[in-house]
């Protein structure tokens, strides 16, 4: 039975927080356009910041359904478990390692949708980016927090590895915006299309 840090409980809920208002956006404006082919949702701020292009293209209904909807079901998840390890409450070992496969599939969903907007759409979606900047910290840390807690039992060294890796966490983030905003500057071209 293990509970996180209280600075990553509150991370699990400000990110689902953050999360779930960005889903739902874009589940209003997806329905907005189901309704209204025309409409053009408050987020489009030029021809590449925009969410229309996300919202109509395939892969913004991958499952066959809008992808926001996703977020509508699954981010209230970060935020119970978030409220309920700062009221003390102890998880299993297996809840955590179910919630981090939750979280594995957020991030490579993410990531495929990150990719999918640079190189085939040529957009930035501004709701979907602060559903990527939620997902991919949140990620990061449950997953190194599990690997440190043995949650995901792989071994004392791993473990140690991702004890020292937890406390660098913010700098990892970090470096992982700044690839993704050095491959949209260099895909889009962002700095010449907004100055």
């Amino acid at each position: 039975m293990s509970r996180p840090s209280r600075p990553l409980a509150i991370l699990l809920i400000l990110g689902g927080i953050v999360g779930l208002i960005a889903a739902f956006a874009l589940t209003v404006d997806k329905f907005e356009l189901l309704k209204n082919p025309d409409f053009v949702p408050a987020c489009n701020i030029s021809p590449f910041i925009t969410c229309s292009a996300n919202l109509k293209s395939a892969e913004g209904e991958v499952f066959g359904f809008p992808n926001p909807l996703i977020g509508l079901v699954a981010f209230p998840a970060p935020i119970i478990l978030g409220v309920a390890s700062l009221a003390g409450v102890r998880f299993p070992r297996w809840f955590w390692a179910a919630f981090n496969l939750g979280m594995a599939f957020a991030i490579g969903f993410v990531a495929w949708l990150m990719s999918v907007s640079l190189f085939v759409l040529h957009t930035l979606c501004p709701w979907c980016m602060a559903v990527w900047a939620v997902v991919i910290p949140m990620a990061l840390a449950t997953t190194l927090f599990n690997l440190r807690e043995q949650n995901l039992p792989l071994g004392g060294r791993v473990a140690r590895a991702a004890g020292a890796a937890y406390g660098w966490l913010p700098i990892i983030v970090l470096l992982v915006f700044v690839v993704f905003a050095v491959l949209a500057q260099v895909q889009l071209d962002v700095l010449n299309r907004i100055f």
